[in-house]
């Protein structure tokens, strides 16, 4: 069989607050398959944002290891890991994390004109059309809705056509109409373009359309099976 695309051995994550150190992951092991979807669960304070943030190589585990489409994260620089997210992962946040002195259009082309790509503004045009917002292209973030800002973050996250999706929690500044779109809009995306997503909810139903659901609590990895959800096309 392949190679995982993501897999997690032992991983540990610790830091250091104003109390002392604190213990966040306790020795996570998980293998996470090409194309595969993967809802993360738990109660607040279980670790699931920070197990993503592990995944993306936004934190560095503090022991064991995590390996991403075969390179170990844990002993990449920060400028090689820039790299390696720019060019493999799209990240969508619940905050959006749009810029906000760039329009619509430029916040989708960043990743773009990061890597070097001389089709950059005419890719996320595209993008934003797929999004149903190519009407509003030239708009800024404090001109769009938050569902509209949402829809942007997804497409800054896809248009590189990364092989691995990563969502925390991105319904939650949103109101149940809205996230439901969003959230059919991900899914969506992954069926086109194949991605393994790995989705962070509070949401049992949310997480119950990924194909298998893990479960945290403090910090460990208590629960990973599969759902009834349908395969992607």
């Amino acid at each position: 069989m392949p190679d995982p695309v993501l897999s997690l051995r032992k991983a540990r994550l610790s830091l250091n607050g104003n109390a002392g150190r604190i213990d966040i992951l306790h020795g996570i092991d998980l293998d996470i398959e090409k194309g595969e979807t993967i809802g993360l669960v738990g109660p607040s304070g279980s670790g699931k944002s920070s197990l993503l943030m592990l995944m993306g190589g936004l934190e560095r585990a503090t022991g064991g290891s995590v390996r991403a489409l075969g390179q170990d994260l844990t002993e990449m620089s920060e400028d090689a890991l820039a790299r390696f997210r720019r060019h493999h992962m799209g990240v969508v946040f619940q905050s959006f994390h749009l810029i906000p002195t760039m329009t619509a259009l430029e916040n989708v082309a960043t990743p773009l004109e990061l890597a070097g790509a001389p089709d950059a503004f005419a890719r996320a045009e595209a993008e934003l059309g797929a999004v149903g917002l190519g009407h509003r292209a030239d708009h800024y973030p404090r001109q769009l809705s938050g569902g509209e800002q949402q829809r942007v973050a997804l497409a800054r996250a896809v248009v590189g056509r990364p092989e691995i999706l990563l969502a925390d929690e991105p319904t939650g500044n949103l109101d149940a109409r809205t996230g439901a779109a969003v959230i059919d809009l991900l899914f969506e995306m992954h069926r086109q373009h194949g991605a393994t997503l790995v989705l962070v909810t509070h949401d049992p139903a949310l997480a119950a359309r990924c194909g298998r659901v893990a479960r945290l609590e403090d910090g460990r990895l208590v629960e990973a099976t599969e759902t009834r959800a349908p395969a992607a096309e």
